[in-house]
């Protein structure tokens, strides 16, 4: 008589956070820097004075064999590369660019677009009359592109300049000749480029690559098009009650979980006057009050207690770090600060719960000695980008590629992205290229490897759990991406 051997439960794959590094600072606001009184421009200084000699470095190499000709029979300028030739000056102020000579100057963009939102017109406007829904897209056939610095404007023209996508807050090199109406035709731009990174592991590593990240954004829950079986059939994959012994052996490899934004879907209020559904006139107009005196007919705390329930079951197997979103209970400007643990119940007693900031570095240190940093967001900077651009040719992935470029993870704050008013400082400033970019909050699947001088970057866009049922798993080794999808009737 034989036996059949008892399978054995898989063991949970570990790994470690590390500290971190002066390259990947804490977002976390101190009281050093809670103060509100300071002006928004100090950030545009502090960031082109950082970002200027990478800028300046990276454009002499560039340029350095670069000669203009003047043609007078089309009355314009030809540039050629020649050996040796060229070495255009550096302008060091956009209002001392001197006419018809070649050169280059480094500065901020702005984008003045007419279909932007501006403070100072809202603040004019009649309040009486309501005001229209904001457009999905600001860019227009009338945007004009300016380059500024300390010293003023100057506007940026030419093919090379509708083709670059560019968006406002992009420290830029441009290259060309002022003309005699005051614009400088550019030819050529030059972005600081991907930031340094640590050459202390290798790029990938494939033998034992076994230990993943599981990355999911937009559960939304309390939002009516959720239905309860995914997000339970999410739970008990990462736990490992589903499914067979392969499958609890897959679930397994997972060594930790990250809730990349939008856990609670937003609070919708009823307009004053508007009864909240058919027939319910009188029992609108009646207010409940708790005795914690919040309004029971628009506030319920079954979402906060639902997802407190979930993160538990999921924070007893694997560690979680979760960042608040557009919709979650928090902050509205950048950097959002992290929940409070006391309003997530039970799992706050885990010392493997983390509640992050949004956006917030990560360095993981696997079981295998490879050490990964991740940069991870809930998406507010690339959907606010994504307005700038037409659609197609830019998508949200190369829009994504280019901030690796530009080395700044939200340019467009302050000026249509909210964040916080620094001075002396820019923390959305990239010092180091992260082996993993992770945005939340996206409409679809996505990701690309980034290479550039050696350096390398996966960068993946995490759907939207509600609208999909998408979680994302990242290989911590080799950087590889695959996707687990939980459907149940009525998704889309």
């Amino acid at each position: 008589m034989s036996f059949r051997p008892v399978p054995t439960t898989p063991c949970r794959s570990t790994n470690s956070i590390l500290d971190p590094t002066d390259a990947t600072p804490s977002f976390r606001i101190g009281d050093a820097n809670k103060s509100y009184k300071h002006q928004y421009s100090n950030i545009y200084f502090t960031r082109l004075n950082e970002l200027r000699k990478a800028v300046e470095e990276r454009a002499l190499r560039r340029w350095a064999s670069v000669e203009g000709v003047y043609c007078p029979t089309v009355a314009e300028w030809c540039f050629i590369l020649m050996a040796g030739a060229g070495n255009p000056c550096l302008v060091r102020r956009v209002l001392e660019v001197v006419k018809s000579q070649l050169c280059y100057v480094v500065g901020t963009v702005y984008m003045d677009m007419p279909l932007k939102p501006n403070v100072l017109e809202d603040l004019a406007q009649d309040h009486s009359i309501p005001p229209p829904p904001p457009p999905p897209k600001y860019c227009s056939p009338e945007d004009s592109v300016l380059l500024e610095d300390e010293s003023g404007r100057l506007k940026l023209v030419g093919d090379r300049v509708k083709a670059a996508r560019l968006v406002t807050g992009v420290v830029v090199g441009a290259l060309g000749v002022e003309t005699p109406n005051g614009e400088f035709e550019v030819v050529d731009l030059c972005y600081p480029g991907l930031p340094p990174q640590s050459e202390d592991e290798d790029m990938m590593v494939l033998d034992g690559a076994d230990e993943w990240i599981a990355v999911v954004s937009g559960l939304s829950i309390g939002s009516p098009s959720l239905p309860d079986v995914s997000l339970q059939m999410l739970v008990e994959y990462l736990t490992g009650e589903e499914g067979g012994i392969e499958d609890q052996a897959s679930a397994a490899r997972i060594s930790r979980l990250v809730i990349a934004g939008n856990s609670l879907a937003p609070v919708v209020i009823p307009v004053k006057g508007e009864p909240t559904a058919e027939g319910d006139e009188k029992k609108s107009a009646k207010i409940q009050r708790s005795k914690y005196n919040y309004d029971t007919t628009t506030f319920s705390p079954h979402p906060t207690q639902t997802l407190a329930g979930h993160l538990y079951d999921i924070g007893r197997v694997m560690p979680i770090h979760i960042l608040p979103g557009e919709t979650d209970p928090s902050g509205t400007i950048l950097p959002q600060q992290p929940f409070p643990r006391a309003m997530l119940g039970p799992v706050a007693s885990l010392p493997s719960f983390r509640c992050e900031t949004n956006p917030t570095y990560m360095r993981i240190g696997s079981s295998k000695g490879v050490t990964r940093t991740m940069l991870v967001n809930s998406g507010q900077p690339l959907n606010d980008m994504f307005k700038y651009l037409p659609c197609p040719p830019s998508t949200r992935l190369s829009i994504l590629a280019s901030t690796l470029s530009w080395r700044h993870m939200a340019p467009t704050a302050p000026d249509t992205l909210w964040c916080h008013p620094y001075f002396g400082a820019d923390p959305f400033i990239m010092r180091e290229t992260p082996d993993l970019y992770i945005v939340g909050g996206q409409k679809k699947f996505g990701t690309k490897l980034v290479t550039e001088e050696g350096r390398r970057c996966r960068l993946v866009l995490v759907p939207e759990f509600v609208r999909t049922g998408t979680v994302v798993l990242v290989n911590v080794q080799s950087l590889e991406v695959k996707t687990v999808r939980f459907w149940a009737h009525g998704m889309t």
